[in-house]
């Protein structure tokens, strides 16, 4: 089958590999329909991923069709249509048992998929803990509806969950990329009084002000003003840190009020440094770390019922033998990409 591969930093490959076999009872195999590729495969591509294993197939973001289950494997059944969970979480740890499955205690826990084991840019692919990795697609869902839903549309998910916005809050969130678009999205559920976005890239604020109007936008230089100009208490209520800068990450506490929850999701390619004498007296509360993805069934259901829609985020398709193009196009961000589907 073909597979795209981690060669070695800085290189992947198209390769033909052996279609992946069942390795565990809890296993299923499947036949991968679409997948899109996400930031994070370019941080494997440029070394920033240091558990990233060289040989692996790369692709986290994928929904398929069950083709094989082991014989532990109980929610669900050969034809089945299903998403992919991004992290692979054995539901009977400690952590597991908690929520906090991204800190599933099993040694293929975590981000795995694509990562440490072979992933989903390709015809098919291994899913340990089926029952938990893999869940089923709402007939009334398209492949392009689910398609988010175990990765970027699952962080977007939690952010908003574990930030504990109120109708009465002023929500900014940082980076309108694919998954601080989801994140807006996942926001808005809770009707905060408003939501800010800030972005450097003005083609991703024009897309924020054509799909979502009612959200207020600015440039990160005149983000501070701003924030004061458009919120009740001297600073956003909750920010969301998604775009993951040095710049964003010093914004995310000097845009936020006294007292207000700090959620940083993003991925950083280098340390980041709290300035605590700045700080001091802000008494913020900050929450920090990978999504605990375990909420598919919530937001296929939302999606299901009209409250989420991520199909407008995908506006470029390729089919799997043309992804080198894919990425080419994703990575240098032409033609006003924001997200990259590959039909497998």
């Amino acid at each position: 089958m073909l597979a795209y591969t981690y060669v070695k930093q800085g290189a992947f490959a198209l390769l033909d590999k052996p279609k992946p076999t069942l390795q565990n009872d809890r296993d299923a195999i499947v036949k991968v329909t679409l997948g899109s590729i996400c930031t994070s495969d370019l941080h494997i591509k440029h070394g920033s991923v240091p558990r990233a294993v060289p040989g692996i197939t790369v692709g986290h973001e994928m929904v398929g069709i069950v083709e094989q289950v082991g014989a532990g494997v109980t929610t669900v059944r050969p034809g089945d249509r299903v998403a992919v969970n991004v992290e692979t979480f054995c539901g009977d740890c400690f952590f597991c048992r908690h929520g906090w499955v991204n800190n599933c205690t099993d040694p293929e826990g975590g981000w795995a998929l694509g990562c440490r084991i072979d992933g989903g840019q390709a015809e098919y692919v291994r899913v340990p803990y089926a029952d938990q990795g893999l869940t089923k697609i709402p007939d009334t869902v398209t492949d392009e509806q689910a398609l988010f839903v175990g990765d970027v549309l699952a962080t977007g998910y939690w952010a908003a969950q574990i930030s504990e916005i109120q109708p009465e809050d002023t929500v900014l969130i940082l980076g309108a990329g694919p998954t601080g678009l989801c994140t807006l999205q996942c926001a808005a559920l809770y009707h905060p009084k408003r939501i800010l976005v800030c972005d450097k890239d003005a083609d991703r604020l024009a897309f924020v002000r054509a799909h979502y109007p009612q959200v207020l936008t600015a440039p990160p230089e005149d983000l501070p003003d701003f924030v004061q100009a458009h919120s009740d208490h001297g600073g956003a209520d909750t920010v969301l840190e998604v775009a993951g800068s040095d710049e964003t990450f010093r914004l995310a506490w000097q845009c936020a009020r006294p007292n207000a929850i700090v959620t940083v999701v993003a991925l950083y390619d280098a340390p980041q440094v709290l300035p605590l004498p700045d700080m001091y007296g802000k008494n913020l509360i900050f929450k920090t770390g990978g999504v605990d993805g375990c909420h598919c069934r919530e937001t296929l259901d939302l999606i299901a019922a009209g409250k989420l829609d991520t199909t407008p985020l995908v506006t470029h398709t390729y089919d799997l033998k043309d992804i080198e193009a894919a990425y080419d196009l994703f990575e240098h961000r032409r033609d006003g990409v924001i997200k990259v589907a590959i039909r497998c």
